[in-house]
């Protein structure tokens, strides 16, 4: 068995089903122990249109992995003139990362995909060893346990992407105000009928100023 180390690394991310799109979330705090080596770093990658990928563990595993990941879905979509599902997408990471499992050096990741395609919304969590798991809502990262805390509370099946919006606000807050690893802002996407949408900054600290 592979030891999961993805708690070991500082960050939290989350994502989480709506009726009417995917709402994804993670704040912005890069760390490599104790020392802040970023604070703006992006931790939600596109991978097409519609299929979004989040990031905790080792920043350069996940960027390589969605490098590679987003070329081989590119080449897929060009050689059968079909979009790529959520499902086969996370299937393909999931071989990728199984693949490595056991080898000198694995990739230390754990991931969120999130996305929209002809079947539906979809939030698939994937960890080292390769595991794929659907799920309605999940959390990922040192600061998951707190974000869990709100996510658990008041997440419940068919909102409206608005509300998931503001639960994503208010866990990642939660997250940041006990996690020492996360902080400096958050990005937050809204994946549904017209693609991918990035939450505007200003909507973000409206829902902040409100207790």
């Amino acid at each position: 068995m592979v030891e999961d180390l993805t708690d070991k690394h500082g960050t939290t991310t989350l994502g989480m089903v709506c009726s009417d799109g995917v709402v994804m979330a993670a704040e912005r705090r890069a760390t490599i122990g104790y020392m802040v080596a970023n604070k703006n770093a992006k931790k939600l990658i596109p991978i097409t249109d519609s299929i979004v990928m989040s990031i905790a563990g080792s920043v350069g595993d996940a960027q390589m992995l969605a490098k590679y990941l987003r070329s081989e879905i590119e080449l897929y979509e060009l050689r059968t003139q079909k979009k790529a599902t959520v499902k086969a997408t996370s299937a393909l990471l999931a071989n990728i990362l199984f693949g490595n499992r056991m080898s000198f050096n694995p990739f230390w990741v754990e991931i969120i995909i999130g996305g929209k395609d002809s079947t539906g919304y979809y939030v698939f969590d994937l960890d080292a060893g390769g595991s794929n798991l659907e799920n309605k809502v999940v959390s990922t990262g040192s600061g998951s346990p707190f974000a869990y805390g709100v996510l658990e509370t008041e997440y419940k099946e068919g909102i409206k992407c608005e509300e998931g919006i503001k639960i994503a606000v208010r866990a990642l807050k939660a997250a940041m105000a006990r996690d020492i690893a996360s902080g400096e802002g958050m990005d937050i996407i809204v994946i549904n009928d017209k693609g991918i949408n990035w939450v505007p900054q200003e909507k973000i600290q409206e829902i902040l100023a409100k207790k």
